[in-house]
């Protein structure tokens, strides 16, 4: 653990960034006994660097190993080459890890499945018994907010399920979007959601929506959705700003950058489909629901379209870590220039 007084210097400069209300209060208590960082992102954090959050549930459910493992230890590589720390996010043995050492990525990838998937609602249940737990968005989320990283790159968030108005299976990460002031980059959302769906919960939550240089909303594997994005914004510095101005207004949400799967690398739009069709069907066949159902989704449809989403994944996270990588540096020098009383040009 850090030493108790850097924990101090720590706390003081995120109340400085974001002054505490009620809720800010209560939770920085988590930074002062729960939390422990790495001494990269801690120094990173302690002297207002750009850090990007990543979340973990990507590794341990999201592809096999050792894949995993090579493909965690290149998107951290992409954060560093573009000026950023990285700040990959897990539980391991009940204690919340902002920073993974090269030991602790291995052992997570090795762990694969047997580490929980842990969102917002497990947090408690893994820290309270000593459990380890792979961050889906919401927690992530939720410990970049707390620590104050305000930049977080995914691969594509959850939503709202096909037939979501009969099940009611809604993914955690929109309503934490709703309520924790992080800007997501992700490819827009998992094409085996409903799209349309999802993006109207989002307009409900009152979550800005930004297709990044595209008026298409993305849909994860393809870089279109047949959806037009509620805004649109063409440069790092475009999203800083943004998220700086979410911040300042005290507006409580966070923002959704949603970025398209470079077109070279996207898979092929009705090969995809087909596959998740075959796939939906055969979930609901076997009872496969909540949250085994995105994993059972994800893994059948690789298998379909023999390994060619799994390369289309990889492809997307890699292009997310350099987009969010180049939005968080552009947000940690509007900072600095903010403090100084200095205004930057608009680009």
């Amino acid at each position: 653990m850090a030493s108790s007084s850097a924990l101090s210097r720590l706390s003081n400069l995120h109340n400085h960034l974001r002054p505490l209300d009620s809720n800010n209060q209560a939770r920085s208590s988590l930074i002062e006994g729960l939390v422990k960082f790495s001494p990269e992102v801690y120094q990173a954090l302690s002297s207002g660097r750009a850090v990007v959050a990543l979340e973990s549930t990507i590794i341990s459910h999201g592809m096999p190993y050792p894949q995993n493992l090579e493909t965690a230890k290149q998107v951290e590589e992409i954060v560093r080459k573009n000026g950023a720390v990285p700040a990959t996010i897990a539980i391991l043995d009940g204690v919340p890890c902002v920073g993974l050492s090269a030991e602790q990525l291995e052992r997570l990838a090795t762990l694969g499945t047997r580490a929980q998937k842990t969102a917002r609602r497990d947090i408690a249940y893994v820290v309270a018994g000593r459990r380890n737990g792979a961050t889906t968005v919401s927690a992530t989320m939720f410990f970049a907010s707390t620590v104050g990283i305000p930049v977080f790159v995914t691969g594509g968030i959850g939503g709202v399920h096909r037939h979501g108005e009969e099940t009611m299976d809604v993914s955690s990460d929109l309503t934490e979007l709703g309520k924790t002031p992080v800007a997501v980059v992700s490819a827009g959302v998992k094409s085996i959601l409903d799209i349309p769906k999802t993006l109207e919960y989002l307009e409900t939550q009152g979550v800005c929506v930004v297709g990044y240089k595209t008026d298409e909303f993305p849909a994860f594997f393809t870089d279109t959705s047949g959806c037009k994005a509620p805004c649109r914004l063409d440069t790092p510095e475009e999203c800083a700003r943004l998220i700086d101005a979410t911040t300042k207004l005290k507006l409580g949400n966070g923002v959704l950058i949603a970025v398209p799967i470079p077109k070279e690398q996207s898979a092929s739009g009705s090969k995809i489909e087909s596959a998740i069709q075959k796939a939906l069907k055969e979930a609901r066949e076997k009872n496969i629901i909540g949250s085994a159902e995105t994993p059972f989704l994800l893994a059948r449809v690789n298998e379909l379209t023999g390994g060619a989403s799994l390369a289309s994944n990889i492809a997307l996270v890699k292009n997310n870590a350099l987009v969010g990588s180049k939005i968080a540096v552009a947000l940690a020098r509007l900072r600095e220039h903010s403090s100084k009383g200095e205004l930057l040009p608009i680009q």
